[in-house]
């Protein structure tokens, strides 16, 4: 009877620890399994839930001795492995992880997984490379605001210090088994923090059941988004995380509102309708229109991934972006944070790093992304994360690491690197059009896109009342400007920084802004207009498109491309040598040969129209009054041209909320 009644207790609290497990209540899964290791401190099934609670609920260290003795029929004996090597590697024991990767390597069936973990065996070797390094950064531990709570995610604006804690007595959030976390702000000056100005956040912001943090803010500190986990009596919530928005108009903050960047992901575990959807860790980035955040919405790489996305004139974002895989892994990208140089910093798992999350930043060198790991004692085998600087030199950023005072922790930094020099690259430009007697005038409301050399979309700006434009460039990169405006031909044109740099060993100062100027000159859409297309040479009476004619002939199908709407007549035209009717021929040979030439790139032949006009039409005298020759006069008669004929099917103008789509606007260009 006694043993009857052992057993009924033991199920039901195995099926409590399954459910908890299940619906993401780690903490209570935790709890509840090693009640049963009590009794059997070997049943791998319960060593198994408990391990993944730790590593799902961000304490893999704590995962290992579980994993050890983690089993069971139907579990995957091959990722218990990879994840045990894991929790070794976060705990610091480089050499044990390295013989659990190499035997998973050796032994694994699955290739992703191999893949992964000869990765990680590859990134434990790198780390010997990385500690050879020499690293100026200093760490300091706040001690005067951190509790053995957790604190984490600083964000700096207006002398004021924002953090998120689970320092409160309020409910217990059961996946963690801490108190739910609330926004804080702090007065601070630089890394002097008032202690006595410590303040949490108003109901508006922070609500006692739900998770609130990562909070970031706009440059000029109006507008607020951060990071809400929807309460668990929400229908189909308590495992999700929102973004929210909040504007201050008057010193009074607005109600928080979701953004309409954020995902749903629905998951049917156990017949109960669950939200998985994470959107969380945001960043605005220098230019107060750019959000960074991470998201495990699908189509991403694995994990969370980090995405970007752009605000327009009434305050909607739009063009989610994945950033790539040069950022983001199969494993987690998060926190993400943009400096005053525009480099990204970010932290992972899925990169080469001491174990846990660490801290990363994103360099543009010739063109190409590089990722850096920021090295000791930036990073630990603990979690570093959420980094945020206040000076170029100087800043703040997260850890859990051992010689804390708890939980996570907001530690300080200094990079006392006396090389350190920051060049912040800018590209300023205006639009203009001519008018009516060929003067050029400032030309409002047009679109300027900044491409990079493989044809990428890097930032969009509208220009206002003074046509002006403003991009953030790199050195030693080739960029494509395209500007676009209501009525007028998309033009693209190149831009390049080589050989405009700055040696940093003669500046004096920690910050140097660099501008470069341009110009874009947009023309008008119009029916009949016709344009002289350059040096477009052809041998002495032949008609084949020559190497240097073919770079001009596929600058006019980018324009095509640009310009889908557009129907052309392309026309050849000659000077008086020769006969009338030699020339024609001639001239209509060249024009279809040209045409033949932009159909091979891709365009439809019935946008083209090809066209011989011989000597008929001529721009410039053949010979001077006194009948002899002209031949500067010749040469400009010798010229191909573009005639528009036909403007059908225009595309309707991209709105600021719409998503830009690049395959329909920039496919396809050299």
């Amino acid at each position: 009877m006694l043993c009857s009644v052992a057993l009924v207790l033991s199920c039901s609290i195995e099926k409590k620890a399954t459910k908890a497990f299940r619906v993401g209540k780690y903490q209570n899964a935790i709890d509840l399994n090693k009640k049963i290791l009590e009794n059997n401190p070997n049943n791998a099934k319960a060593n198994y839930f408990i391990a993944e609670s730790y590593r799902l609920s961000n304490r893999i260290k704590e995962a290992e001795p579980f994993y050890a003795k983690a089993g069971g029929r139907q579990l995957d004996q091959d990722s218990i492995q990879f994840y045990r090597a894991q929790s070794l590697k976060a705990a610091g024991k480089y050499s044990d992880a390295s013989k659990e990767f190499d035997a998973l390597v050796a032994s694994t069936q699955n290739v992703p997984l191999k893949d992964r973990a000869a990765a990680e065996r590859k990134g434990i070797d790198y780390l010997a490379h990385l500690d050879e390094k020499k690293n100026y950064y200093k760490v300091k531990n706040l001690e005067a605001l951190n509790t053995s709570a957790s604190e984490f995610s600083p964000a700096y604006v207006n002398n004021e210090l924002y953090f998120t804690s689970s320092r409160g007595d309020g409910k217990i959030y059961e996946a963690e088994g801490k108190p739910f976390t609330d926004i804080y702000k702090v007065a601070t000056s630089g890394a002097k923090v008032d202690v006595a100005t410590i303040t949490k956040l108003p109901t508006t912001f922070n609500d006692e059941i739900r998770n609130e943090g990562c909070a970031t803010f706009s440059p000029d500190g109006k507008t607020m988004i951060f990071a809400k986990g929807n309460s668990e009596k929400k229908k189909g919530g308590g495992v999700d995380v929102d973004l929210y928005i909040s504007r201050n108009r008057n010193n009074v903050w607005s109600e928080p509102v979701p953004v309409n960047v954020n995902t749903v992901i629905k998951s049917e575990a156990d017949g109960d309708a669950q939200n998985f959807s994470w959107d969380s860790s945001p960043c605005f980035a220098p230019d107060g229109r750019t959000l960074y955040f991470a998201s495990n919405r699908k189509g991403g790489y694995g994990g969370t991934d980090i995405y970007s996305a752009q605000m327009d004139s009434r305050g909607r974002f739009s063009r989610v972006r994945n950033l790539g895989p040069e950022v983001n892994t199969v494993a987690d990208e998060a926190f993400p944070y943009v400096a005053e140089d525009a480099k990204l910093y970010f932290a992972s798992d899925g990169h080469p790093g001491y174990g846990g999350l660490d801290l990363f930043v994103v360099l543009r060198k010739n063109g190409k992304t590089v990722i850096e790991n920021l090295g000791q004692p930036m990073n630990s085998s603990s979690d570093d994360f959420g980094i945020f600087l206040f000076r170029p030199d100087r800043g703040f950023f997260t850890s859990n690491r051992d010689g804390g005072k708890g939980d996570d922790d907001i530690y300080t930094f200094v990079n006392e690197d006396p090389d350190l020099k920051v060049v912040n690259y800018y590209l300023a430009g205006v639009t203009y059009t001519n008018d009516k007697d060929g003067k050029l005038q400032i030309l409002p409301n047009a679109k300027v896109s900044l491409l990079d050399a493989e044809g990428t979309n890097m930032q969009d700006y509208v220009t206002g009342n003074d046509g002006k434009f403003l991009f953030r460039v790199y050195e030693n990169e080739n960029y494509s400007l395209v500007g676009d405006a209501e009525g007028f031909i998309v033009k693209r044109q190149t831009y390049t920084t080589l050989g405009k740099s700055v040696d940093p060993a003669t500046l004096k100062d920690l910050i140097n802004n660099i501008t470069l100027d341009t110009t874009i000159v947009l023309d008008k859409k119009e029916q009949g207009k016709s344009f002289v297309l350059e040096n477009i040479f052809y041998e002495f009476n032949q008609w084949f498109i020559r190497p240097d004619a073919a770079v001009e002939l596929d600058k006019l199908v980018q324009i095509l491309i640009d310009n889908p709407e557009l129907k052309i007549e392309l026309s050849s035209h000659t000077d008086s040598i020769a006969s009338d009717s030699y020339n024609l021929e001639l001239s209509q040979r060249r024009a279809q040969s040209a045409v033949d030439y932009i159909i091979q790139r891709g365009i439809a032949p019935d946008r083209l129209v090809p066209k011989g006009y011989g000597e008929s039409k001529p721009i410039a005298r053949n010979t001077n009054p006194d009948g002899s020759d002209n031949a500067a006069g010749r040469q400009k008669n010798r010229r191909t041209e573009f005639k528009i004929l036909e403007i059908n099917a225009i595309p309707k103008p991209i709105e600021d909320e719409e998503e830009f789509d690049e395959d329909k606007y920039f496919r396809g260009g050299n």
